[in-house]
């Protein structure tokens, strides 16, 4: 068991840090607290502590001189620095003191827990590791990282060796038959400009910053370790492990992980990037092979297209043996459109791809099922990022988190191309329904969310728990909120709205009383009369020859 010491001088952070932390997972028994860096040090004379995790400014001792004094004092003690995206120059200290991880406020769950998973794995080694070679030359804090960033080279450029190298492949994850690899390379376009511009020309901070923010786009299931490559100066390079049961996601993961990084780096440093994703590894010594093609796909860029915006090239996907698809490129960009409030341009987007399909030699049914997948996921992913526990006053209950928001029916028929271009829109209006409801936090609902739904999908299985899946609130409320608005309940509405359809359509003597019924969803011709004598009290033939 492990005991853990927060300073920081702000207690909602500290309160934050303890709510948030997988702690009975990560075996810590006891946590600490202290105001600032004078405190803390009272507390490691008075507790033994295996992780600290400070904030960089404190009233008293702040934190780099709380780090300066520690590497004297407790030189083994693992630091965990949190300070935000504007303090880089606090990360000389941190880089000279060699922290664990540096983590950037806000603070998340998933970064601090790889943060403290990455600490706790450190002490773990200190105890189990049996490698003399690794225990003695490992200091196991900064200069972990730079062991595996050898590795990664050594493999990177093909001069590994399996048989010498055996006792450092835990270290990567490649002593495990069924992890799978991949490689980002990143070309940064305007380095020396930023370098002098943001970070004072100091290049070792500058690749520190860009390393650490390339950090937070990795999770449990993709984990990214990030390095500027020792030989090309403008060349980051970002190795991917990813655990069992991922294997059908890993391209979309890499591209997703791939299209976050870029835009991280152009949104907190201007950064402009050319990036490549190289293919899916079963071994980690075909990283080589899929760094290769990385580059090559950099190195398509077309210069006449960058106009000062970063790139991303990912892996063409095979259709057929002389035919050749990319969609995972489409896909991003309609999910990045969706999230920042580009609706009609992402609709726009997905109505090209699908005519693109469309107007091809042939879309196989495998690829079909393949891209709603995968555009399910894409949505699912971003879904769950965005997700955004909000406490709203002015409603019953509280909204969840939106990682269901897209529980597209995969398994649903369609016997038409149009039908499947129907289900992949409605996918992209449930989620862009679900980011505006998040970004709207506090705002009350909109009901007449529901009652367009309704009015578009009248024929469909309408059932009130997708709704509040859906939009995260409580059966009762939706009902009774929907009453109050427009006077009916929702089953009853969809009733009204299936009844008027249907007067309208028998209106047409050319369409058969079983078509009718067809069209508005019912699951025969006779649960469509009754339920149409029920409402109006007459039959549907009857009510056909009233109006003749």
């Amino acid at each position: 068991m492990y005991n853990v010491l927060i300073i920081d001088d702000e207690e909602p952070l500290r309160e934050a840090i303890r709510i948030v932390g997988d702690w009975d997972h990560l075996g810590v028994e006891h946590i600490y607290e202290a105001t600032n860096g004078r405190l803390g040090m009272e507390l490691l004379g008075q507790h033994p502590i295996d992780i600290v995790m400070v904030d960089m400014k404190m009233p008293e001792m702040n934190g780099i001189e709380f780090l300066r004094v520690i590497e004297k004092a407790h030189p083994h003690l693992l630091i965990i620095v949190i300070s935000g995206y504007n303090d880089f120059e606090f990360t000389r200290q941190a880089i000279q003191s060699r922290v664990v991880d540096y983590l950037l406020k806000p603070i998340n769950r998933q970064d601090l827990n790889q943060a403290l998973r990455k600490a706790v794995d450190i002490l773990e080694s200190r105890k189990q590791s049996k490698d003399e070679f690794i225990s003695q030359s490992i200091t196991l804090n900064m200069s972990l990282p730079k062991l595996k960033e050898k590795l990664y080279v050594s493999i990177l450029d093909g001069s590994f060796k399996r048989q010498a190298n055996t006792a450092l492949l835990p270290l990567i994850g490649a002593d495990r038959p069924e992890n799978r690899f991949g490689v980002i390379v990143l070309k940064l376009l305007n380095r020396n400009e930023i370098r002098r511009t943001r970070f004072h020309g100091d290049v070792e901070l500058m690749d520190f910053a860009i390393t650490n923010v390339l950090a937070q786009t990795s999770d449990e299931r993709l984990r990214c370790f990030s390095f500027s490559h020792p030989r090309r100066e403008r060349e980051i390079v970002s190795v991917c492990t990813l655990a069992p049961g991922q294997e059908e996601h890993m391209p979309l993961l890499l591209a997703q992980v791939a299209q976050k990084a870029v835009a991280n780096l152009h949104g907190l440093f201007s950064m402009v990037v050319a990036a490549g994703v190289g293919k899916l590894c079963t071994d980690v010594v075909e990283l080589a092979s899929a760094y290769r093609d990385a580059k090559m796909l950099i190195h398509s860029t077309d210069v006449l297209k960058l106009e000062g915006e970063s790139i991303l090239h990912t892996v063409p996907r095979q259709i057929g043996l002389s035919e050749e698809m990319t969609w995972t490129d489409r896909l991003l960009s309609i999910q990045k459109d969706a999230q920042t409030g580009q609706a009609n341009r992402a609709k726009v987007l997905l109505s090209d791809l699908l005519k693109q399909l469309a107007s091809g030699p042939a879309f196989r049914l495998q690829d079909a099922d393949r891209l709603m997948r995968e555009f399910h996921f894409l949505l699912r992913e971003a879904a769950i990022e965005l997700s955004t526990p909000v406490s709203a006053s002015n409603q019953e209950g509280t909204f969840g988190e939106l990682g269901r928001v897209v529980e597209g029916d995969l398994s649903a028929d369609f016997t038409s191309f149009a039908d499947y271009s129907q289900r992949l829109h409605r996918m992209l209006e449930l989620y862009i329904a679900g980011v505006q409801h998040v970004q709207a936090g506090n705002q009350p609902f909109d009901i007449t969310e529901i009652k367009r739904y309704i009015d578009r999908y009248y024929f469909e299985d309408i059932k009130i728990s997708f709704f509040a899946e859906t939009y995260f609130l409580s059966r009762e409320y939706l009902m009774k909120l929907f009453k109050q608005q427009f006077g009916y309940g929702i089953h009853e509405y969809v009733q009204k709205v299936r009844m008027d359809k249907a007067k309208e359509l028998l209106g047409d003597s050319s369409l058969k009383i079983q078509e009718i019924s067809d069209m508005l969803g019912y699951k025969d011709k006779n649960y469509f009369s009754k339920a149409f004598r029920n409402y109006y009290q007459v039959s549907p033939s009857e009510y056909r020859v009233s109006l003749q």
